[in-house]
């Protein structure tokens, strides 16, 4: 089966998890025996065509160069209408070099057009993943005219794919109720986790990385993510002065960047000083590295439509802390994988965080369930396994239709 990929995002442009679902999800679906084919806008550069993976089977990657003006972050919706014109004229090409694909593969909205646009001209299906939504990124208040559009196009995508993959039972209920979409054109396969990133580094002396972050008698409180407001950092630093009363030892890390960045470091040091520190954006090798040494991951989302980061932390062995919000309820199953707290919560967090450095016993236990849970339930094998059955229900259903 030869399937045409379109992501916005893919190394070395990271932002969050879309990013590490593709490049975790490729070379799962190559070795099960998918030839795929990923076109995605070259923002950071990278090759223009390279193999996809150790042994693509004629997989590649296609690299597109934006146009000038889709760098003008004033105009982000043309910009992204733009870039979709170059992907599919790029997808024509490859169609016409190598020959028709069986079906399209376009994960979110900013990619949307150029897949739909494509499932048209050669009829070929098309199948879309809704990693989030504008909807629920602003919590239900769609109050500019680009988170409109947005939301329009969104909508449009799931109209458009013959079948909709959601990464979480929560976010398959947001689009159906967004978007009106009918319930058995979804399907959830959930994000996955290669637990190899992290047990490289066991048996591994790290305590001179950590000291870069962290003294040693110091307790490092982990968060990973964007500093954006749907991902609640600020309830993390409103926690902190309630944590250190009883855990003066107790230093935040924050790993990540983001629109509200400067606003929440001020905020920090005013509550709790020194014992803050802000990283910004670190390589994925630096982000692993301070998984396996933090003493607690903590991931107070208002918005979290799977939560790959806390998968992450669970594959990493790192203590589990984190809001009952959205997918991050499937993830984190409570006192058994890690601790869920109330969302928005500044006292039900710190209780949280108290309870998970206070009781060795018990978070050693959740800590070994947790790693066996991403190990066995959330291997990229096994997402790939459910991925290609959605492939082949859509391949089997074209087969039957005149078109």
């Amino acid at each position: 089966m030869r399937v045409l990929m379109l992501s916005w995002e893919y190394p070395p442009h990271n932002i969050g998890g879309l990013s590490k679902h593709v490049t975790e999800l490729a070379p799962a679906l190559i070795a099960a025996g998918i030839e795929v084919h990923l076109l995605t806008p070259a923002w950071l550069g990278g090759a223009p065509i390279e193999p996809l993976a150790e042994k693509p089977n004629n997989s590649r990657v296609y690299r597109v160069t934006p146009p000038p003006e889709a760098h003008d972050l004033a105009d982000f919706f043309s910009s992204v209408v733009h870039t979709n014109g170059l992907l599919e004229r790029q997808a024509n090409e490859l169609i016409r070099e190598t020959g028709p694909f069986d079906l399209i593969h376009a994960h979110d909205w900013l990619v949307g057009p150029a897949a739909w646009a494509l499932k048209h001209m050669h009829r070929t299906p098309l199948v879309a993943t809704i990693h989030a939504t504008e909807w629920g990124r602003s919590r239900g208040h769609l109050g500019s005219d680009m988170q409109r559009a947005i939301n329009s196009v969104e909508w449009w995508l799931t109209y458009e794919a013959w079948r909709v993959i959601c990464c979480s039972a929560y976010m398959a209920e947001e689009v159906r109720t967004i978007f009106e979409t009918p319930p058995d054109k979804i399907d959830v396969v959930p994000n996955g986790v290669d637990t190899a990133r992290f047990d490289r580094w066991d048996g591994i002396d790290l305590a001179a990385f950590r000291v870069a972050y962290a003294r040693p008698d110091e307790e490092m409180l982990l968060y990973v993510g964007r500093i954006v407001a749907e991902k609640g950092a600020d309830v993390l630093v409103e926690a902190l002065p309630r944590v250190r009363a009883r855990r003066p030892s107790a230093k935040a890390v924050f790993v990540g960047a983001g629109v509200h960045l400067s606003a929440l470091r001020a905020r920090a040091e005013l509550l709790v000083g020194p014992h803050v520190l802000f990283t910004g954006f670190v390589s994925d090798d630096v982000r692993d590295r301070l998984l396996k040494v933090a003493d607690v991951a903590v991931f107070p989302s208002l918005y979290e439509p799977f939560g790959i980061v806390a998968l992450e932390a669970m594959a990493a062995r790192a203590p589990v802390v984190a809001a009952a919000a959205g997918g991050l309820r499937e993830v984190v199953r409570p006192h058994e994988t890690g601790i869920l707290v109330a969302p928005g919560d500044p006292d039900s967090l710190a209780w949280g965080i108290l309870h998970t450095l206070e009781h060795a016993d018990w978070t050693a236990a959740r800590v070994a369930s947790a790693y066996r849970s991403a190990r066995e339930e959330f291997a990229w094998s096994r997402i790939a396994a459910g991925t290609c059955a959605v492939y082949e229900r859509v391949v089997r259903a074209r087969q039957r239709v005149v078109w």
